[in-house]
């Protein structure tokens, strides 16, 4: 099968094939892997914060970047320079880490036709003018809806990434790889006091969806919604309690304190909790834990990852057992297994590592309201903001957004200050009640790792955790 027909073909106007395929063959000589990583990166990012327009931002880079591995050493340049003189260089530089050689090169990732998402440019969707009025209407419609309403932050960005792949053989992959995003923060002030609130929504499509009046005015209605919400809200209790997630963005809990540790080069250097387990239950039964690059225009998904592997489903933990790690393709092959379609990079300035795509906790058969009403003493977190994980014990400390109290059932006041304390492991195995209704984030998500940052989504059902520790301030 031919790969796909690439959306652009810089290494012909800008770069013979030729010579850039006998630079990558000389840098790799008696390595592994390698490849060329070329991309083309256009950005727009607008914020209108308290009735303005407070910044406005378009930035355009290009580059590439060239690989040589060699067992479990890397050499990678980058230049912003697209040139055969460039290449040259890059090829050098890179062929110091592969020494003298002795590798065998690795067999090519297949190459596939699928594509998840369009690649109509969101540029095109809507003029600078028509995005400013935009914001200033979100603005105006939730000043209209409440008089408590004091501030509004009101952002929107979008975004296209072209890339293309250059391995060795002479396979190509290349795609474009639109974005784009909308978030809703309001603070509301009463008697004095103030509270915030927010929402957000994005994926691989294009601007006219969010900016559509339908589409705008339900998220500033949630984000208004949370900061009232919080305006009634007590302080958090503190102690060892069970606590009942809710769907959807606290998947992000599940991203963090477990899908971190589940990525191949961390079990690879026994960094991480779950390193040598396969196999072995680390989750209460029921628990199955699936990372998915392949969902349609979701904010996590690609069509393949930036090594030219196709994205796929895999599953990590399957009824408790884990199962399998997500890998790129050094870390698979000095595993001994399959790459999974998650090499991934933040820019061609970074060379590929396992990272996740969309990670999520399918649901159960539980009824999330007989969940609920079989919460004796806790907390129902729905909203979570940031957070802090150790990779090597799962250790993660997490604040909530918006949480309630829960007693003998009956969902309460919402709390404040409360904040999450736990290990993924062990809050894998304290699962008591899985739900039947599992979602995915609104596509908002952003991960970090080793200074890079590339899109994600999160999903979870309801999912009831015991013995989890509440930080708060009640006293």
């Amino acid at each position: 099968m031919a790969a796909a027909e690439p959306r652009f073909r810089p290494f012909e106007t800008l770069i013979p094939e030729e010579s850039a395929l006998a630079c990558l063959r000389d840098s790799i000589a008696g390595a592994d892997d390698g490849e060329i990583f070329l991309e083309r990166r256009r950005s727009e990012s607008l914020l209108f914060d308290d009735g303005r327009l407070r910044t406005a931002s378009y930035d355009a880079a290009e580059g590439f970047g060239l690989r040589a591995v060699r067992g479990g050493t890397t050499g990678y340049a980058h230049s912003t320079e697209i040139s055969e003189a460039a290449l040259r260089r890059a090829a050098e530089t890179a062929r110091l880490a592969v020494g003298d050689g002795g590798g065998t090169l690795a067999e090519p990732p297949l190459p596939t036709n699928r594509r998840l998402y369009t690649d109509h440019d969101p540029f095109d969707d809507a003029d600078f003018a028509a995005k400013v009025e935009t914001l200033r209407a979100i603005d105006a419609y939730l000043r209209d809806l409440d008089p408590r309403v004091v501030q509004v932050s009101v952002s929107l960005a979008a975004s296209m990434q072209e890339v293309e792949i250059l391995r060795p053989e002479g396979m190509r992959f290349a795609e474009a790889r639109p974005m784009a995003r909308l978030n809703v923060s309001v603070i509301v002030e009463e008697n004095g006091r103030r509270e915030s609130g927010s929402h957000g929504s994005g994926g691989r499509y294009g601007l006219q969806g969010l900016i559509d009046p339908i589409h705008w005015q339900a998220s500033a209605r949630e984000a208004l919604r949370i900061a009232t919400v919080n305006l009634r809200a007590e302080p958090a209790p503190a102690g060892v309690m069970d606590v009942v997630l809710g769907p959807g963005w606290p998947g992000i809990l599940l991203h963090e304190a477990v899908g971190h540790g589940l990525e191949g080069d961390f079990n690879r250097k026994k960094t991480s909790a779950f390193a040598g387990l396969l196999g072995q239950r680390v989750a209460a039964p029921g628990v199955t834990v699936v990372d998915d690059g392949t969902i349609p225009d979701r904010r996590g998904s690609i069509s393949f990852d930036d090594e030219g592997t196709p994205s796929g489903r895999t599953v990590l933990i399957e009824d408790g057992i884990l199962t399998g790690y997500m890998q790129d393709r050094q870390n698979a092959r000095l595993m001994g297994v399959e790459a999974t379609g998650n090499g991934r990079r933040e820019s061609y300035a970074h060379a590929p590592m396992p990272r996740m795509t969309n990670t999520f906790m399918l649901g159960g058969d539980a009824d999330p309201r007989d969940i609920l009403a079989d919460l004796k003493d806790g907390i129902y977190a729905v909203g979570f903001g940031g957070g802090q994980v150790d990779i090597t014990n799962g250790k993660f400390v997490f604040s909530c957004t918006e949480a309630y109290r829960v007693k003998d059932g009956k969902v309460g006041a919402p709390v404040k200050g409360a904040t999450l304390i736990g290990d993924g492991p062990t809050a894998l195995r304290h699962v008591r009640a899985i739900g039947n209704d599992m979602s995915l984030d609104p596509g908002i998500g952003n991960c970090g790792k080793n200074g890079q940052w590339v899109p994600v989504g999160v999903g979870l059902p309801t999912l009831l955790i015991g013995g989890l520790t509440v930080g708060g301030s009640a006293t």
